[in-house]
C-alpha cells in the first residue's frame, strides 16, 4: 500500500522509515532501483529538505529568537529569504557531497559512480532534514544536531553503493564530510549572492504520485517519534500551495477581522504584509492609557503544515525566573505559545489554527488575560471559512 508520494521506486514515507530503521537492509534495495538523480531530487530530495528551512521560518515568525523577554522576531520578508537561501543551501549540498562522494570513492578503494553517490548521499541526510523539524522553535533548534545520525546512515551505506570495503568506510565517511564542509563554506556565498535567480514555485515542484494514504510512525533515533501522516500532510500542502491548487488568503481578507476595539483598548495602526505563495499577514495596534500590544493574524499557507508535525511531535519548551514565565506546547493538537514578565507588565500570547493560521498579541498590558482575550476574537471558524 503506498503511503504518500513516491521516492523514486518506493513511497516517501515508506523509503524514510526503512532507511531510518533497517539502513542495513534497505541500502541494498536502493542500490537495485533504477532511479535517477532526476527523479530522487523531484520525489524525495525537494519536500524533505525543505523541513528545516521553512520550520526556520515558521519557527521564527511564531515564537521569534532571543533569551527569556529579550526577544527579536524578523520580518516575514527576511524571514522567507532566510528561508529561500537555505533551502537553495540544502538542495546545493546534495549535488556538492554527490560530487564529493564520487570523487573520493575510488581513493578508498571503491567504484566511482555518479548514480549511486547521488543516492547515496540523497538518502543517508533523511535523518537531518526529519531533524530539522525542531527549527520550529528556535530555543530547540539545537537538538537538531540529532540529524548526525545521517553520517551513521552514510557509513552503513558506502559499502553497498560505492562499492568501499568496509575496514575503509569510516575513513571515507570522515573525509568526505571534512571536504564537503570546506566546499560547502563556499557554495554558501555564491548561493546567498544569486538566491533570488532560483527563488520560485518551481522549488517546490514535486511529482503527484499518491496513492491511498496510511500512517506509522518513525522513530529516528536521537530525535523522536514523528507521525508519518503529518509528513505526508506537509508535503501534500506544499504541493498543492505551490502547484496553485491552494491560495494564500489575500490581505484585505486578514485585515478585515481586526476589530476596530477590543474591550477597553481602541485600534491605532494597521499593517499588511503579502508574499505570494508563502502566505500573508495582517497586524494593528491596539492602545489603552499607557499599555499597547499588537494583534497579529499570520497565513502561513502551505507551509502551515510543519506546525502540525511540531504539534504531533509534542515539541515543547519552558522557561521561569523571579519575573514571569516563558511556555511553549500544544494545546488541542495546535502549537501555542505564552509568555508573560509581572515587573515589565509586558507579554505574548499566541496560538496556530487549522495548522495554518497564527493568531497573536504580543506587548503590554494589565494581565496576560488581557492578551488571552484579544487573541480569542479572532474566531477560529472566521479564519477557516477563508482557507480554500
Amino acid at each position: 500500500m503506498e503511503t504518500g508520494s513516491s521516492a523514486g521506486s518506493k513511497p516517501i514515507v515508506d523509503r524514510a522509515k526503512a532507511i531510518l530503521l533497517q539502513p542495513k537492509a534497505e541500502w541494498p534495495v536502493i542500490a537495485s532501483e533504477p532511479d535517477t538523480p532526476s527523479s530522487i531530487l523531484k520525489s524525495y530530495v525537494l519536500p524533505l529538505a525543505a523541513i528545516g528551512p521553512v520550520a526556520g521560518l515558521v519557527g521564527g515568525q511564531l515564537f521569534g529568537y532571543g533569551a527569556l523577554f529579550v526577544h527579536f522576531r524578523p520580518s516575514l520578508m527576511s524571514g522567507i529569504m532566510s528561508a529561500v537561501t537555505g533551502y537553495v543551501m540544502a538542495i546545493v549540498s546534495v549535488f556538492i557531497l554527490a560530487w564529493i562522494a564520487n570523487m573520493l570513492a575510488p581513493k578508498f578503494m571503491g567504484s566511482a559512480d555518479k548514480s549511486g553517490a547521488f543516492k547515496l548521499v540523497a538518502f543517508s541526510m533523511t535523518a537531518g532534514w526529519l531533524a530539522g523539524v525542531f527549527s520550529l522553535i528556535p530555543a530547540l533548534s539545537v537538538l537538531g544536531l540529532a540529524g548526525l545520525y545521517s553520517l551513521y546512515l552514510f557509513y552503513t551505506g558506502a559499502p553497498v553503493l560505492m562499492k568501499v570495503p568496509q575496514e575503509k568506510a569510516m575513513g571515507y565517511t570522515a573525509v568526505t564530510v571534512v571536504c564537503a564542509l570546506v566546499l560547502g563554506f563556499i557554495a554558501s556565498v555564491v548561493t546567498a549572492s544569486v538566491v533570488g535567480l532560483v527563488a520560485g514555485p518551481s522549488l517546490f515542484s514535486v511529482s503527484d504520485r499518491s496513492g491511498s494514504s496510511g500512517s506509522a510512525t518513525i522513530t529516528v533515533p536521537g530525535v523522536g517519534k514523528i507521525d508519518t501522516g503529518k509528513l505526508d500532510e506537509m508535503n501534500k500542502r506544499m504541493e498543492d500551495a505551490a502547484s496553485g491548487k491552494t491560495k494564500a488568503v489575500p490581505v484585505e481578507s486578514l485585515k478585515t477581522l481586526l476589530p476596530e476595539s477590543i474591550g477597553a483598548y481602541s485600534r491605532t495602526s494597521l499593517q499588511t504584509i503579502g508574499a505570494g505563495m508563502m502566505g500573508a499577514s495582517a497586524e494593528a495596534a491596539y492602545e489603552a492609557g499607557d499599555k499597547r500590544f499588537t494583534l497579529r493574524i499570520a497565513d502561513f499557507h502551505g507551509i502551515g503544515a510543519i506546525a502540525a508535525m511540531g504539534a504531533a511531535m509534542g515539541i515543547e519548551q519552558s522557561k521561569e525566573d523571579a519575573d514571569g514565565y516563558e511556555k511553549t506546547g500544544t494545546v488541542d493538537g495546535e502549537m501555542q505559545t505564552e509568555a508573560w514578565n509581572t515587573k515589565r507588565e509586558r507579554g505574548k500570547f499566541g496560538r496556530m489554527v487549522d495548522n495554518r493560521f497564527l493568531v497573536e498579541a504580543d506587548g503590554s498590558a494589565q494581565s496576560i488575560d488581557e492578551l488571552k482575550a484579544a487573541v480569542a476574537a479572532i474566531r477560529p471558524g472566521d479564519l477557516t471559512s477563508l482557507a480554500d
